[in-house]
């Protein structure tokens, strides 16, 4: 009788969905209609609920992490400003994604809906601009800890909690009047950078990355134009700024990765993150990399399908020409794997495997997946002596069969039907 109950009720929540157009409003957080886990409508409310008592004025004062926003609606004519939490002390922690793995989905959305943005309006080419707004925001960005911003808005802050695949989430915005700061220490090697007016901005990206800067750092300051011959220095969209310096570092490490000796052994590598659970795959092989993701049912790019969504993006030896179809994420996991790779002095092909199950309520930005990655290549590896032998471990570890992933892996399609010379010998 139990069971019969059951199924009448998912009948009609299978209804409801059909009918309506929106979910959540039906829903209101008490049914799980969208089949998650818990609502990330009322974990955004409640982080708002947090933050709200304390940016209800025109006027905020706060540390900034430092944390910078360059947006891109209207390019060439963007919004610049800074972002500021109305809290005092070191805030390093709300724009260092870096440490944010050892976080909770809901620790991450309440520090970061403490940020309020502050919109100015500006022309790309306008680095010099002389407004204090753009001065110190662009200091802000070169700045090595928390600085102390006091900004004046022309309107109360207002919005609910940003989401984005790219970017970190931030809280509420405003146009902004006036910015006043305390003196900011920039970091030594970002500043070293920004006064060469004759350094390349490719070079400047990889000295500072060699230097040992992280590259959330290196993409801030990238946003505001501190690098690159003095003439064509230019704001950068944040979104674009993240993917660019993941791309660059990626595929100068790249070079030297193709140089190297081939890895010994198949290597599988694992973790789960976030509800996402990661498979390196590294095959004694010149390079050739790709990244498949599956997005369960429910998941954030996947919310009302019925069936997992599975999609993919790679290259081979020569490299691609065309921006990735996964977009920022193929980049971000590219870098990290050369990174490995560099550290060991070797060569490998590489197949990155994501299943992204239905507990990962949220994007929270390609940080996520470089981390992740990063994350990934530091436990410890299983060996194997074939190809067939590491693919038949992954059923282990993932729900979605070996079949779908290699229908839909060019890479691996490649390594077990492509003949090779050697093959003959």
């Amino acid at each position: 009788m139990g069971k019969m109950v059951q199924d009448i009720q998912k009948k009609i929540l299978n209804v409801e969905r059909k009918n309506s157009t929106n979910i959540c409003a039906l829903c209101r957080g008490t049914k799980y209609l969208c089949g998650k886990s818990r609502c990330p409508v009322i974990i955004r409310y409640h982080s708002k609920v947090k933050a709200k008592p304390l940016i209800s004025a025109l006027r905020l004062g706060g540390a900034s992490p430092p944390s910078v926003f360059v947006g891109r609606m209207g390019y060439p004519k963007v919004l610049v400003g800074p972002m500021i939490p109305p809290v005092l002390g070191d805030t390093s922690i709300i724009d260092t994604p870096e440490l944010w793995l050892n976080k909770s989905l809901d620790d991450i959305v309440d520090f970061r809906s403490q940020l309020v943005r502050g919109k100015f309006m500006v022309d790309v080419s306008d680095v010099e601009n002389p407004h204090r707004v753009v001065e110190y925001t662009r200091e802000l960005a070169l700045s090595k800890n928390s600085v102390f911003a006091d900004a004046l808005f022309e309107k109360k802050p207002y919005g609910r909690i940003a989401f984005f695949d790219e970017i970190q989430p931030h809280g509420p915005s405003a146009p902004i009047k006036m910015l006043d700061i305390t003196n900011p220490k920039y970091e030594q090697h970002i500043e070293k950078a920004f006064y060469d007016g004759d350094l390349k901005s490719k070079d400047a990206v990889l000295d500072i990355y060699k230097s040992g800067v992280r590259v959330s750092k290196i993409q801030r300051a990238f946003s505001v134009g501190a690098f690159g011959v003095n003439k064509y220095r230019k704001f950068v969209p944040t979104r674009w700024s993240i993917t660019a310096v993941d791309s660059l570092i990626g595929k100068e490490l790249m070079k030297k990765t193709k140089t190297y000796p081939y890895i010994n052994e198949f290597r599988m590598y694992y973790l789960n993150q976030f509800d996402n659970r990661w498979i390196v795959l590294m095959t004694p092989t010149e390079w050739q990399y790709e990244l498949i993701e599956a997005w369960y049912p429910n998941t954030t790019w996947n919310p009302y399908g019925k069936t997992i969504s599975i999609f993919n993006s790679y290259e081979f030896y020569d490299g691609r020409t065309t921006y990735a179809e996964i977009g920022g994420c193929y980049y971000a996991a590219r870098l990290a794997v050369n990174e490995l790779l560099n550290k060991e002095r070797r060569q490998a092909g590489i197949v990155i495997m994501r299943e992204t199950h239905p507990g990962y309520i949220m994007p929270i930005g390609v940080w996520n997946v470089r981390e992740s990655v990063r994350n990934a290549l530091r436990q410890e590896y299983r060996k194997f002596d074939t190809l067939n032998e590491v693919l038949l471990h992954v059923p282990k570890i993932m729900d979605i069969p070996l079949r779908r992933w290699i229908k839909n892996s060019a890479v691996l399609k490649n390594q077990l039907y492509q003949k090779r010379i050697e093959d003959y010998i």
